[in-house]
């Protein structure tokens, strides 16, 4: 598998991920046309080597010449990346990156997400920072991102809202749950359109993961800073398999809390709260606590950049006065979703692959719960039906 590590000892911005990708070896040209696929006006991209510091780098600077007049929110801009031609991989991430920038706005501002006008942010240079670091990847062929924890810089910065600490506070709510490296530099190094690419797209922060180095790649920042160079260095490489074959290992945060004053009604409310606000699982076990009291503990498997968040549920909606947290290794079987045709309508099969063949699968409920209601019958008549559309399709 091809991956690719972003070493932000001078922090990132959009426009040096996007060099970083183009000086490890990402074709220039064909980044020209995916870019143009984009309905924004006529575009100019300014892309040459320079130095900084006396590291070669390459600088990627777009501008606008005639812009189209485009609403600059946040469907506005959807709109844009999903009416293209760019590829179903580039589009979803970049929506995802964008949304994920909107929510941090949102939540600085006290408005919902689909209210931020993105101001610089949404300017249609940001829109190609992010489409551009997107389409970057995919050409470099890289299947999962890896990343340092970044430096963010210090002091202030000057916006649209005035003169606002570093990092800045849409910057601050994008790097929750993430070490950061302290720096003496004065100035922003982390902005919050780097940081809505790499929490988005990487799957841990940390150290340099275990590869076969195949190409390094320099993007430079659009100032000199001194004592320091101020690029992004992406490394690409290949991860050596661990295990089997299309078995994916990544990094998740386990939260645990164990609690003996909650009532069942109250931890069901828990449990359903931090499902909606994305956990990726979360379980109950029953356990003994001090002076025999029964009690609960809760366990929330997340990523690695919602642990804060939902710690923060935790302490609102539940009774506990501390949480454990620890970061653990999961392997994934490869999965796709298979159709089964039923008397009761169409219903979705999980099936899951281990070295290359099927090795489990699983019902979807939630599609048989809704042919149960539909055509009124047992739900167990359509798990058996859609079982056996399953089987005699092997």
């Amino acid at each position: 598998m091809k991956i690719g590590y972003f070493d932000c000892f001078s922090g990132a911005a959009g426009d040096m991920i996007v060099g970083a990708c183009l000086d490890a070896g990402a074709s220039a040209a064909q980044l020209r046309e995916e870019l143009a696929k984009l309905d924004l006006g006529e575009v100019e991209l300014k892309i040459e080597k320079v130095k900084r510091q006396g590291i070669a780098a390459t600088s990627f600077v777009p501008r606008i010449i005639q812009e189209q007049d485009h609403q600059r929110n946040l469907p506005g801009i959807i709109k844009i990346i999903a009416g293209s031609d760019l590829s179903g991989s580039v589009k979803g991430k970049a929506i995802k990156i964008f949304e994920r920038l909107a929510d941090a706005e949102a939540k600085v501002h006290g408005v919902r997400g689909e209210e931020i006008h993105f101001h610089e942010v949404g300017a249609a240079d940001a829109i190609m920072d992010i489409v551009g670091a997107c389409a970057g990847l995919e050409l470099l062929g890289v299947e999962k991102v890896y990343c340092s924890e970044p430096a963010v810089g210090g002091g202030t910065v000057d916006g649209v809202h005035g003169t606002l600490p570093i990092p800045a506070p849409a910057t601050a709510e994008l790097i929750k749950g993430i070490k950061i490296r302290s720096t003496e530099v004065e100035g922003e190094l982390l902005t919050p359109t780097g940081a809505a690419i790499l929490t988005t797209l990487a799957c841990s922060f940390g150290p340099l993961p275990t590869m076969r180095i195949e190409g390094v790649g320099y993007g430079a920042g659009q100032r000199d800073i001194p004592g320091i160079p101020n690029v992004l260095r992406v490394i690409i490489g290949s991860e050596e398999q661990v295990g089997y074959e299309g078995v994916d290992f990544n990094e998740v945060c386990v939260l645990e809390t164990n609690i003996d004053d909650a009532s069942g009604e109250l931890i069901g409310h828990v449990t359903d709260k931090l499902l909606e606000a994305g956990a990726l699982d979360v379980y109950c076990t029953a356990i003994s606590m001090k002076k025999n009291r029964p009690g609960t503990q809760i366990s929330v498997i997340c990523r690695l950049t919602e642990a804060a968040r939902l710690e923060g549920i935790l302490y609102q909606e539940s009774t506990t006065f501390g949480i454990r947290r620890h970061i653990c290794q999961r392997s994934m079987l490869a999965r796709e979703h298979v159709t089964v045709e039923t008397a009761f309508g169409a219903i979705r099969i999980k099936v899951g692959y281990f070295n290359h063949q099927p090795t489990t699968w699983s019902v979807e409920f939630g599609d048989c719960q809704r042919a149960a209601e539909k055509h009124q019958v047992p739900i167990k008549e359509v798990i058996a039906a859609a079982t056996a559309g399953y089987k005699m399709g092997e």
